[in-house]
């Protein structure tokens, strides 16, 4: 007999990265500073520790679908339960770290995935509310520590606390003749516990990495970022607090959401270059594959020691020959908008080189670098403009934000922003690209002098007269 097909095997990838984005940081030992302060991202605290630390005890995710007769809609709430790991020797006492054949032991706060799934048919969810139980059980584990010749050292006392929560799902109507409804999702920790506690014990009664993934059988999500048109006052509507939902699965199919703590866009994919999970999610993956193997012998024993996943990173790594490195080392991909052509350069009959052929009618010395605006007296980004709907604009200029849909999702929350231009750029394709900064960024000035800005297309800008 076939084995049934899981229904979240298109995200799954996807699913996991954000599961483990931040678990463990380069240079992936204990010793290391970035280390000190983990458990970063979809943290959902303890009630009573919420207030105290600023962190949710909640994320609530809104959404719309529209569902065929009989459809099922499938959950899968996930997090990981922090589990200490404390050393202790042969006499038992606690130790911060013990040799044994060479090797550093040490303690440390492992993550133990939970997960929650359940297939509930969408009627039913229209009828009435739907509560699923979350919980993290309470267990304690110990694991010898023994040399070569099998005499102990120590153990590794593994334990973890009890959590409770629930997910708790509604659906309503959305008015209109399209049968649309308004899918809420609740994620709750309802751990009890005294309020005053620090953050890192809180953390072991927290749910880390909250998120769910969502499923339809039959009938299809809306995008949340770039609903149809019928939708959009619908989709406004939503509230989502701490998660944000995007589709997920290849392009083009809508049976599936990831509603993450990280904001993302429709459809995420890894990069097909990458096959090992790294964990730092916003790095290259590339450098930060060559300085791991860089690090000394002695630091990556201390890797291999500090988490089980830290250890098969580095094999992993280790175990990528010349081919995987090169796949590594550059590949262009568009917004999921039409791209233009790369075009093709021709010299022209003086034999000097080409800026662009989007701007083949300027043209460098011989030797002039690319890349470095400054080379180029025609080229200034501080008094070049660029066209919005027909008025040009430069540094200094007022515009409101129109991002369109297809780009970053952390832009749809600047719509309507007002913003002021700092430069001017164009790219070696001839695309232009529009620097601004926000009016009501207290951090505006100061991002400034390191030049960070926020970009947009001109087509994405509306001029304030």
């Amino acid at each position: 007999m076939t084995a049934p097909t899981d229904p979240f095997t298109d995200v799954t990838a996807v699913a996991d990265a954000v599961l483990f984005e931040g678990y463990l940081l380069y240079p992936y030992r204990a010793s290391a500073q970035k280390n000190a302060l983990r458990w970063q991202f979809g943290v959902l605290v303890p009630p009573a520790a919420a207030e105290d630390l600023a962190e949710p005890s909640r994320s609530r995710t809104e959404l719309l679908l529209e569902p065929r007769p009989r459809a099922v809609l499938r959950v899968r709430v996930r997090f990981l339960q922090v589990q200490e790991r404390v050393l202790v020797d042969a006499a038992g006492r606690v130790r911060d770290e013990i040799t044994v054949d060479g090797v550093p032991h040490f303690g440390w706060e492992e993550g133990v995935v939970r997960e929650v799934h359940a297939a509930i048919p969408v009627d039913e969810l229209a009828r009435h509310p739907i509560t699923l139980s979350i919980t993290g059980p309470a267990a304690e584990t110990r694991t010898p520590i023994v040399d070569a010749q099998g005499t102990a050292h120590g153990a590794y006392l593994r334990r973890t606390r009890a959590i409770a929560g629930h997910a708790r799902l509604t659906a309503q109507p959305v008015p209109g003749p399209y049968g649309a409804l308004r899918l809420r999702l609740d994620v709750v920790n309802d751990t009890p516990g005294p309020p005053g506690l620090p953050r890192t014990t809180a953390l072991h009664t927290a749910m880390v990495a909250a998120h769910t993934v969502l499923g339809l059988d039959t009938g299809a999500f809306l995008s949340s970022a770039d609903p149809p048109e019928w939708a959009a006052p619908a989709v406004a509507g939503c509230v989502n607090e701490h998660s944000w939902p995007v589709l997920a699965g290849p392009p083009g199919t809508a049976r599936l959401v990831l509603a993450s703590p990280i904001i993302l866009s429709d459809h995420p994919q890894l990069a097909p270059e990458s096959t090992t999970d790294l964990f730092d999610g916003t790095e290259n993956d590339e450098i930060l594959s060559l300085r791991t193997l860089a690090l000394t012998e002695a630091e990556k024993r201390e890797a291999r020691a500090t988490d089980p996943r830290a250890a098969e990173l580095l094999d992993a790594l280790e175990a990528m020959g010349p081919a995987m490195f090169e796949r590594l080392h550059g590949t262009f991909r568009t917004d999921g908008r039409a791209a233009d052509p790369i075009p093709t350069l021709t010299t022209p009959p003086d034999g000097r080189a080409p800026l662009s052929a989007c701007s083949s009618d300027r043209f460098l010395a011989p030797g002039t670098p690319w890349w470095d605006p400054g080379a180029d007296a025609s080229v200034d980004p501080a008094t070049d403009t660029a066209l919005v709907g027909g008025t040009p604009v430069a540094r200094g200029s007022s515009v409101v934000l129109r991002p369109g849909p297809g780009g970053d999702a952390q832009d749809a929350f600047l719509a309507g922003a007002t913003a002021t231009v700092q430069a001017v750029l164009r790219d070696v394709d001839g695309g232009t690209h529009v620097a601004v900064s926000l009016d009501d960024d207290p951090g505006a000035d100061l991002q400034a002098t390191h030049g960070r800005h926020r970009y947009f297309r001109p087509d994405e800008l509306e001029v304030i007269r």
